[in-house]
């Protein structure tokens, strides 16, 4: 009776699904999740590319037309990841030679110094802004001429609950940027000289 039970194959086929299907599953669910980020990031870079034409005419530099163009760069990455988080940012320069380095803005620094302005030195305010630039840049579209780096980051659950198990994060995090000059529907804006400035005390 023990050797017909041991011989017996009936149901293996049951038993060995059972133990391969889970991988094979999320195998499966691993690489659907993998393309489906691969094609939010190929369609992110690709409207980013086009917000960035869009905001470099004329009639861009208003807040109402850039706030229009960036909610279609988020309503079209929301069609394919519902509940995203976009975000946006512009920092303009007024050559592309400045974007490029983007170095701070100059720290009159006490001994030792740590290249920040964060303990209540002066720094030089190149852009007139009043606030030191860590990237030498300013916020916002600029104006003619100038240059200007646009960020969109978009964060999103992923579309299948096993980040855990393969040891992902829960979200999907991307970011996505283009670098444009503005028409030269005018005269370039200058800063003038710096201004030294005092820094903020932490």
């Amino acid at each position: 009776m023990i050797a017909k039970f041991i011989s017996d194959e009936d149901g293996a086929s049951i038993l060995e699904f059972a133990l391969i299907a889970p991988v094979v599953m999320m195998m499966v669910m691993g690489t659907m999740d993998i393309g489906h980020s691969l094609f939010v990031r190929a369609t992110l870079d690709g409207t980013v590319q086009d917000a960035a034409r869009s905001s470099s005419l004329e009639g861009a530099t208003t807040l109402i037309q850039q706030d229009l163009i960036d909610e279609r760069v988020a309503s079209t990455i929301r069609e394919l990841a519902p509940g995203a988080n976009v975000t946006v940012s512009r920092r303009y320069y007024k050559t592309f030679s400045t974007a490029a380095l983007a170095r701070a803005e100059e720290v009159i620094e006490q001994s030792p110094g740590n290249l920040k302005c964060d303990r209540g030195e002066s720094f030089m305010d190149a852009n007139g802004n009043r606030v030191w630039d860590a990237d030498g840049g300013s916020d916002g579209q600029g104006g003619a001429k100038d240059i200007v780096i646009i960020t969109f980051k978009v964060s999103y659950p992923r579309i299948f609950p096993l980040a855990p198990m393969l040891g992902w994060p829960a979200n999907v995090e991307m970011e996505s940027n283009s670098i444009l000059a503005n028409q030269p529907y005018g005269d370039q804006t200058g800063f003038g000289k710096p201004v030294q400035v005092n820094c903020p005390t932490v």
